[in-house]
C-alpha cells in the first residue's frame, strides 16, 4: 500500500538537502491560502463582530447571535460528563501539567563585574489565544496542550476557540467539558482563519490578544502567518505526521496500526516508515491491507497512506535510517528496534520521540504528559513544540552601579567611535565629568 523508495547503496550519494528533497512531503502551499482569506481577515480587522457572525454563517452554517459561549453550557458540558471519560480528560490534564510543571524558569541574577549585574526575568505573555480544531477531528485535548502550558506559564487571560457544531450552534461538547475542567470560562464558537482574525483584531465581543496559539488548517496556518508581527504565534503547524524507525526485529502489526492512527486524522496527513529490512516493509503492507478497510475512516486513511506525503523507505542500515529521519525531522518519530532507547538519544531533528514498542504517539496524543502540539513539515530541524517557554518572555534587567560602569567607559566609548557613533560614547562619558 505504501510508495517505496530505496536508498540502499545510494543515501552517501546525496547531499543533506538532496536528501530531504527526495522524501515523501506533502505539499501546503501556505501563499495561496493566505491568498484566499486575505479578503475575509481585511473584512473582520474592518467590521468586526458582524464580519466575523457572517463567516460563521456561511463557512460553518450556523447562525449566532453572540459569539462567546454562555458560561452555562460549560458547566452543563461538565456535568454531562460520563465517568470514564472524565477520568481520561484528568488524567491527560493531570499527566501534561507534572511533566510541564519542571519547564518553569526561575529568574537568573549574574553578577558580570563588581557592582555589575544582569537579571534574566521570564515574564508570561498577558493575554493568549487558544485555537482548537473542530472538523474532521474534534481534538478536546488540543484544549488541555495548549492551556496547561499558558497556565503554568502565568498567563493571566486565557481565550479558546474552536467551530460551533451545525446542531447546537456551540463547540463540541467535550472540548467545552474541558475548559470547565480547567477553570477556561472565555470561549467562542468561531473556527477557521475567521477565529485569528478575531483575536488578532479584537472585537466588540473579544479583546484582541497577545499571542495565538494551536494547531489547525492550512487556512488556519495561513491566517496565523498574515496576523505574525501584530500578534505573536507559537508555530505554522501543518497536517499531522509520523515516521517510524523499525528494523527486522519490529512487529509489522504494531507499526501497522501506529502507521494508521496518524493517517487517520486528514487525508493530507504523513505515514513514513524507514527501515532496513524489505521483510518488514512487506509485512506492514499486508498488516496495511488487512487493517485499513476495517477501519471506521477508512477512506481517509487509504487517501493518506497512498498520497505522495506518505511511504516506505528502504535503507541498509540503522545508521542510515538515522540519517534519513534527521532529513525528514518529523512532527511525530517512533523508534521500534531492537536499541530503541539508545537509537532515540542519537536523533536530532524530532517534534518528540517515542521509545520502542509500548510508546505508541497515541500515547503522547492523550495521556503521555508530552506536548502534542508539535512542528510540522521539517520545522522540528529549528523549532520546538509548544511548551510553558512559549509563553514566556526573556527580560534583561540591567542594573550597574557608578564604579561598575566607570570601570568599562572606556571601552564602550572606543566602540562607539569604531561604529561611528560618537553620541553612544558621550552618554557614557557624561556621567563622569567634573
Amino acid at each position: 500500500m505504501l510508495r517505496r523508495l530505496s536508498l540502499q547503496g545510494t543515501i552517501t550519494d546525496y547531499s543533506a538537502s538532496e536528501l530531504r528533497d527526495l522524501l515523501p512531503r506533502a505539499t501546503f502551499d501556505v501563499n495561496a491560502a493566505l491568498h484566499q482569506i486575505q479578503p475575509l481577515l481585511d473584512d473582520i480587522a474592518q467590521r468586526g463582530t458582524p464580519a466575523v457572525t457572517d463567516a460563521v454563517a456561511r463557512f460553518d452554517q450556523v447562525e449566532l447571535e453572540r459569539l462567546r459561549v454562555d458560561p452555562a453550557a460549560i458547566d452543563a458540558a461538565v456535568e454531562k460528563l460520563e465517568p470514564a471519560r472524565r477520568r481520561a480528560y484528568q488524567t491527560a490534564i493531570d499527566r501534561v501539567r507534572q511533566a510541564h510543571s519542571a519547564q518553569r524558569l526561575p529568574d537568573i541574577h549574574t553578577q558580570v563585574a563588581p557592582g555589575g549585574y544582569i537579571t534574566e526575568r521570564y515574564v508570561p505573555v498577558n493575554r493568549v489565544g487558544l485555537y482548537v480544531p473542530g472538523g474532521l477531528a474534534v481534538l478536546a485535548s488540543s484544549v488541555i496542550m495548549n492551556a496547561v502550558p499558558a497556565q503554568i506559564a502565568g498567563v493571566e487571560q486565557l481565550a479558546v476557540t474552536s467551530p460551533p457544531q451545525k446542531d447546537t450552534g456551540l463547540p463540541d461538547e467535550g472540548i467545552l467539558a474541558v475548559c470547565g475542567l480547567l477553570g477556561l470560562e472565555e470561549v467562542y464558537a468561531v473556527g477557521g482563519p475567521a477565529a485569528v482574525a478575531m483575536f488578532a483584531y479584537g472585537t466588540d465581543e473579544c479583546d484582541p490578544v497577545d499571542m495565538i496559539c494551536g494547531p489547525g488548517n492550512i487556512y488556519v496556518t495561513a491566517a496565523k502567518r498574515a496576523v505574525r508581527g501584530l500578534v505573536g504565534i507559537d508555530a505554522e503547524a501543518g497536517t499531522t505526521e509520523i515516521a517510524i524507525i523499525a528494523d527486522a526485529e519490529a512487529n509489522a502489526a504494531h507499526v501497522a496500526a501506529d502507521l494508521i492512527s496518524q493517517a487517520e486524522h486528514d487525508p493530507a496527513a504523513a505515514s513514513v516508515l524507514i527501515t532496513d529490512s524489505v521483510a518488514l516493509a512487506d509485512a506492514v503492507d499486508n498488516e496495511l491491507a488487512k487493517r485499513v478497510p476495517l477501519t471506521k475512516h477508512h477512506a481517509r486513511i487509504h487517501t493518506a497512506l497512498t498520497g505522495e506525503q506518505s511511504g516506505t523507505i528502504v535503507v541498509d542500515d540503522i545508521d542510515a535510517a538515522v540519517r534519513v529521519a534527521d532529513s525528514y525531522a518529523a512532527e511525530h518519530l517512533e523508534i521500534h528496534t531492537v536499541d530503541a532507547a539508545d537509537i532515540a538519544m542519537r536523533i536530532r531533528n524530532a517534534g518528540a520521540i517515542f521509545v520502542g514498542t509500548y510508546t505508541p504517539v497515541s500515547l503522547g496524543d492523550y495521556c503521555a504528559g508530552s506536548n502534542h502540539i508539535l512542528p510540522t513539515g521539517g520545522c522540528a530541524r529549528h523549532s520546538s513544540g509548544l511548551s510553558v517557554h512559549s509563553f514566556l518572555r526573556g527580560i534583561h534587567v540591567v542594573n550597574y552601579s557608578q564604579s561598575a560602569l566607570a570601570a568599562v567607559a572606556e571601552d564602550v566609548v572606543t566602540f562607539a567611535n569604531s561604529e561611528d557613533l560618537p553620541s553612544h560614547g558621550e552618554a557614557v562619558s557624561v556621567r563622569f565629568e567634573a
